[in-house]
């Protein structure tokens, strides 16, 4: 294994790693070398190499302190069966539990492509292919929603029965876990949207974090998907769930946690209205409680970003950027209640 200064990448014991390699990955060579990916601000994203192959692997944050958000093994499970089922992913390559290293971990193939995180990258594009791209991914997520859970193996991957009313418990108990402060709107949210709590409009594999910074794209056409990453909230569910919260990302409150230019937000991107016209029409499902499931998508965004100011004040973090997350939270959960005074 490579000694250098690869040897003692933060997060990662690369001894452990290497062994681990050895034993589980047919073509790696042994010359592992590791460095930390820019753009994470949940899991710890990792490109590894052994300078003929590259892979990428994902571990919980340090000192999680949301467990339930950070599940390795479902993340692994999710992409491994979702292989060959037409929605973009990497190809599964390893699982390591908590005896490797400490922690649960996912390797995948390396997926050559494009990430557009900031505002900046995006309206670098022609307006066409800015278009062109959010729609794609409007498609992309809905053709997700039609995989036949039971034919790529996830039968009991989720409970698709009371979902919803679970999410707004987990995510207000993830809230106790994390606060580091009193924020009466999201008790307030919290409050609503137990009152207003539907029954699902479906069932579907739901990704739980779908937004464009989550999308590999062709370098030569960003309007093809070639991965969707970051699946450790991926579970059975509402398909509707992943909408409202997709959309939720293009609020500009959503802007800290990206440290303040979030391609999501921006404005060349067609408006809310017409992604969801275009998944309505894609779909074929009823959109008349979105304002529901958009203020859902807010509570879990605001309960996310006050995880990772809680982990960022207590030194937890790595890599830059998470400085302005907890500015995002009061607004969000703001948002998240105006949006439920929309009549569904």
């Amino acid at each position: 294994m490579t000694t250098s200064a690869e040897s003692t990448v933060d997060g990662l014991d690369l001894p452990a790693l290497h062994g681990f390699l050895q034993a589980n990955v047919p073509s790696y060579s042994g010359e592992l070398r590791a460095e930390l990916l820019q753009g994470g601000k949940s899991n710890l994203t990792y490109l590894l190499t052994d300078g003929r192959s590259r892979w990428v692997l994902r571990r919980p944050p340090l000192g999680g302190l949301a467990p339930s958000a950070h599940d390795m093994h479902r993340e692994y499970r999710a992409v491994a069966a979702l292989s060959g089922s037409g929605v973009p992913v990497a190809r599964a390559v390893a699982f390591g539990d908590d005896t490797v290293f400490g922690v649960p971990f996912s390797i995948v193939d390396y997926v050559e492509g494009t990430v557009i995180r900031t505002r900046g990258q995006l309206h670098a594009l022609p307006q066409q292919q800015i278009t062109g791209c959010a729609y794609a991914l409007i498609e992309t997520l809905a053709g997700l929603h039609q995989v036949d859970i039971d034919a790529v193996g996830l039968a009991g991957f989720g409970r698709p029965h009371g979902y919803l009313e679970r999410q707004v418990l987990r995510w207000h108990d993830q809230w106790q876990r994390v606060r580091t402060r009193e924020l009466p709107d999201i008790d307030r949210l919290y409050a609503r949207l137990g009152e207003r709590c539907p029954q699902e409009s479906g069932t579907s594999i739901v990704h739980g974090d779908y937004r464009i910074d989550n999308a590999i794209l062709d370098p030569a056409d960003p309007t093809r998907v070639r991965a969707l990453v970051d699946w450790e909230m991926a579970t059975v569910g509402d398909p509707l769930a992943d909408l409202g919260l997709h959309l939720v990302y293009s609020d500009p409150a959503f802007e800290p946690v990206l440290a303040g230019s979030a391609a999501s937000t921006s404005d060349r991107i067609p408006p809310p209205a017409d992604l969801a016209q275009r998944y309505a029409i894609r779909s074929g499902r009823d959109l008349s409680r979105l304002p529901f499931y958009l203020a859902l998508g807010y509570f879990k965004i605001a309960v996310i970003a006050e995880g990772i100011h809680a982990r960022h004040q207590q030194g937890l973090t790595r890599g830059a950027g998470f400085d302005t997350v907890g500015e995002a939270v009061a607004p969000l959960a703001a948002n998240g209640l105006r949006s439920l005074t929309t009549t569904p």
